[in-house]
């Protein structure tokens, strides 16, 4: 007989020193495939880091204090481009030792 094989997703954070299970975000929350950016987004609302393994695009306006995090480049350019229509301010796109992209009024993407 085969022994039952546990597939749950777990996720780590150093600096909080633990690791959990992400079966409450599956069976309670059902937020399926979706349950490890479930986890990471509200461990950052609660703890004000993100659990290891994730590295947020960050969305910074370079005129004014407003900027954002995201976990995928799509809303944090979304982020970006609705701030510069807005504001018509140039925001800045970083993520994890990507070359900065700028997002300003004149349409320039790159830096």
């Amino acid at each position: 007989m085969t022994e039952p094989v546990d597939d749950t997703p777990t996720i780590t954070c150093s600096r909080c020193d633990r690791e959990w299970s992400l079966s409450y975000e599956l069976d309670n929350l059902g937020v399926g495939n979706q349950s490890f950016e479930q986890f990471a987004l509200d461990h950052m609302r609660h703890t004000g880091h993100f659990p290891d393994a994730v590295t947020p695009w960050i969305a910074d306006c370079r005129q004014c204090p407003d900027g954002e995090q995201f976990l995928s480049e799509g809303p944090a350019r979304r982020w970006a481009e609705t701030h510069v229509r807005h504001a018509r301010h140039d925001v800045v796109l970083e993520h994890a030792g990507d070359d900065p992209i700028r997002v300003g009024p004149d349409g320039n993407d790159t830096y």
